[in-house]
């Protein structure tokens, strides 16, 4: 196949499905997990703080463990594809028994929701490391990835938008006033959409780049192209700081509204129009790299939510105007940040075979999946202790403390690791005209050993 040829749009869109698939479980554990465990579940913001550490830094190192098999499958359905079929089920699974609330005690409810959830993340981590690094082998012209990952976090920010939306409704519409038993089902109803979704993806998208023939690598040596391979260890930091600066506001938010601004019956909305507003940042990602190149637009955007987190920490409580204007400007400029990122994965992975001779796709993109979520379990980690020793108390008016840690969260720590992220950017190498040269020179070899 032609890996510069343009695709289509039909793969493009069936592409992102995957991510809308995603995002039924990604955005509700940004969104609501916290929450779930802290007003429903019944444990405290402590324990789930030590939990969510705990839990994801296990299954951040499996992410370069699914990379390696990732990269060494081999299927008359290609490399990665397959695993979109495999993986639907399990996950669908996973996501219904972890917000299932058992009849336990505390510390039966602990070992609950620590395999549980160590089960959802390994579940997810199975089908989307794959899915990830579908998109370095489906195109290797460095804009047709800026589009495709842009369709890719359309689709996700899309799907984030009717969890967001349609979650805190579901949950009450399904559990009659039992929100343990909506929990329960509305998971069950993800499950069923997602796995349709994963489907859709596998028949739509197509593998073009192949491993060169000739390549026999380890597992070590994989690693170790990556740890020489200064552009994507950039990335690497730079995805984890990121990560923290969003998963802070995204987790927090909850908090924010429900006991801040007082204003509980806003979660929904609240959620739905940052979504709306990231998927906006998203789509616009290839126009605006058509006047400026990713590693410039990126210390732009991320400056730009450095200032707007911090005028965040100055709105009055009951100024809700303020607030969505505010929360709608920030998720416009992290709305590129995604497509751009993983654009630049993919561009780190054609660099590491230029270097190396080998290429490791779903190696770059599982352990970038390792930093973000290191990035989220440090986030989750930092609210629930943040909250536990500042007073916290579930479903209770909160202390002037405990009121001033949400708002921080929310505001003033997001920014100070989005200003650290623009400092970072600045050491990224791989320029246009780099990169341009390079494909250049990857083609011709690749048109020799053909």
């Amino acid at each position: 196949m032609n890996n510069n040829m343009m695709l289509p749009i039909r793969e493009k869109v069936g592409y992102a499905m995957g991510d809308v698939a995603s995002n039924f479980y990604w955005r509700v554990l940004d969104l609501f997990l916290l929450i779930f465990y802290t007003d429903v579940f019944g444990i405290s913001a402590a324990a789930v703080g030590t939990m969510m550490l705990v839990t994801r830094l296990i299954d951040a190192f499996s992410d370069p463990i699914m990379g390696a098999l990732a990269d060494r499958t081999r299927t008359r359905w290609g490399q990665f594809r397959p695993y979109l079929l495999w993986g639907a089920i399990p996950l669908a699974a996973a996501g219904v028994l972890t917000f299932t609330v058992p009849d336990l005690d505390q510390n039966g409810k602990l070992v609950w929701a620590y395999g549980t959830y160590i089960f959802l993340m390994l579940a997810y981590t199975f089908i989307n490391v794959p899915y990830g690094a579908l998109m370095g082998i489906m195109t290797s012209d460095t804009q047709q990835r800026t589009q495709l990952t842009s369709f890719r976090f359309i689709g996700a920010f899309s799907g984030g938008t009717l969890v967001a939306w349609c979650t805190p409704e579901l949950v009450a519409l399904l559990g009659q006033g039992n929100d343990t038993r909506g929990w329960q089902l509305t998971m069950m109803v993800y499950g069923v959409i997602t796995s349709l979704l994963f489907i859709t993806t596998f028949f739509s998208a197509r593998e073009r780049i192949q491993v060169p023939s000739q390549q026999h690598s380890s597992t070590w040596t994989d690693i170790q192209d990556l740890l020489h391979n200064k552009p994507w260890l950039i990335l690497f930091s730079l995805a984890l700081i990121i990560m923290l600066t969003i998963s802070l506001r995204g987790s927090s938010g909850t908090f924010y509204l429900k006991y801040y601004v007082g204003r509980e019956d806003l979660i929904g909305l609240f959620g739905m129009v940052y979504m709306l507003s990231l998927a906006t940042g998203a789509a616009i990602t290839p126009l605006l790299c058509r006047f400026i190149d990713k590693r410039r637009l990126l210390m732009v955007l991320m400056s730009a939510v450095t200032l707007f987190s911090v005028l965040f920490y100055f709105i009055p409580k009951d100024n809700l105007l303020l607030i969505f204007s505010l929360q709608c400007l920030i998720g416009l400029c992290l709305g590129p940040k995604s497509p751009l990122v993983f654009s630049m994965y993919a561009d780190t992975a054609d660099f590491g075979e230029w270097k190396n001779g080998r290429r490791a796709t779903a190696m770059v993109f599982s352990a970038a999946a390792f930093s973000q979520k290191l990035g989220g379990a440090l986030a989750g980690a930092t609210i629930g202790w943040g909250l536990a020793s500042l007073g916290y108390t579930p479903n209770q008016v909160q202390n002037d403390a405990s009121e001033q840690g949400i708002l921080l969260l929310m505001s003033l720590l997001p920014g100070l690791f989005a200003l650290i992220s623009v400092v970072i950017i600045h050491f990224y190498s791989l320029s246009e005209q780099r990169l341009e040269h390079i494909q250049q020179d990857l083609q011709q070899r690749r048109e020799t050993l053909s």
